[in-house]
């Protein structure tokens, strides 16, 4: 039972590091997000400022940040999703791992107890025979 339960440990940890992972790759997909929506800010800001300053370079360069901010944002929502769903799996098969592993927990906790029973029954059966046998060794030598 002793091995079961450390190979149930080891799946857990195991599951739990791959949730980690992809935890992380969704908060770094998430940080792009934003950071892609600042870029697209800033290029409408350029465009904005172009129009007050008449700079026509400056209205290109705003509208293709913008452009490329954009195209990229949507390109990231399409991976955030993929990753929220893979998060929610490996979440499950995380949790459904934990639920196994305690589980293997109780019934070595269980059997562990029954050892211990069986133990105390056989060292107090030990005890009365050896009481039994003294009071008749000594019934015996009288």
């Amino acid at each position: 039972m002793e091995r079961i339960l450390a190979i149930r440990l080891m799946e857990e940890e195991q599951s739990r590091r791959l949730l980690e992972l992809a935890l992380a790759e969704l908060l770094k997909l998430e940080r792009g997000l934003s950071d892609a929506k600042l870029r697209e800010r800033a290029g409408r800001g350029l465009v904005w400022a172009s129009a007050a300053s008449g700079e026509i370079l400056d209205r290109i360069a705003g509208l293709e940040e913008t452009r490329s901010a954009i195209s990229r944002a949507s390109a990231l929502v399409i991976r955030i999703r993929k990753a929220e769903e893979r998060v929610i799996l490996l979440r499950q098969d995380y949790l459904g791992r934990r639920t196994a592993r305690l589980q293997a927990e109780t019934l070595a906790d269980e059997e562990n107890a029954q050892q211990a029973r069986i133990g105390i029954r056989k060292n107090q059966q030990a005890l009365d025979d050896w009481y039994l046998n003294r009071r008749q060794s000594d019934e015996n030598s009288k």
